[in-house]
């Protein structure tokens, strides 16, 4: 399980930097392009953080660098900090799911499943809001012991993203352990074919 749990939270953390990569695209458009963006783009972190704090002192309300820097302490395991930023951009855009999804991420990492819930729930809410607002809500809804509340959550990202692989293969793993065999070999096969990494290895395990 703990194999799966690292691939889950590799997947998360591309689906941000994917998130984060696209903003920085947007405003490449632009001939002014904050040298934090660049940084994160080549995977310096540290950098990153200098240069939007730097320009955070002339532009303190400028959410694009508030919430760059908070992707930028999550990258580097800085949470607290992370969560800080994001919370500001949060209280600047209340229904920007993007950093609804970042905190959320954070709580989860951070074992706070009530509150990973709360956010993820929220940013589900919202028109137009990716697939993996359910998939974490389903996660959160998880490990507080709701199983047939994350099937549904699980099922939802589903139904937003038929290719969501990952989606399969979690909901296949908590059907697996609700004993219910024959509906879980379903959601690894779909993962499988997705090559989605652990869905051959959990239908070879669990569906002889």
């Amino acid at each position: 399980m703990l194999q799966y749990k690292n691939q889950i939270n590799r997947s998360i953390t591309f689906f941000f930097c994917l998130l984060t990569t696209i903003s920085i695209v947007s405003c490449s458009s632009s001939p002014n392009v904050n040298p934090g963006d660049v940084a994160f783009k080549k995977g310096e972190y540290s950098e990153a953080i200098a240069a939007y704090s730097e320009s955070l002192k002339t532009d303190p309300s400028n959410l694009d660098l508030r919430f760059g820097r908070g992707r930028a302490y999550q990258e580097l395991g800085k949470f607290e900090k992370a969560q800080l930023d994001f919370e500001q951009a949060l209280s600047q855009d209340p229904n920007n799911f993007q950093v609804l999804l970042s905190l959320a991420t954070i709580q989860l990492d951070q074992q706070s499943y009530a509150s990973a819930l709360l956010y993820a729930t929220k940013a589900e809410e919202i028109s137009g809001a990716p697939a993996m607002a359910s998939f974490l809500k389903g996660r959160a809804l998880q490990q507080l012991g709701m199983p047939e509340d994350a099937l549904k959550a699980y099922g939802n990202a589903i139904q937003l993203d038929k290719d969501f692989g990952q989606a399969y293969l979690n909901r296949g793993l908590l059907k697996e352990a609700l004993d219910r065999n024959k509906q879980a070999c379903e959601d690894f096969k779909l993962a499988a074919a997705l090559e989605y990494p652990g869905g051959k290895e959990s239908l070879q395990k669990y569906c002889k």
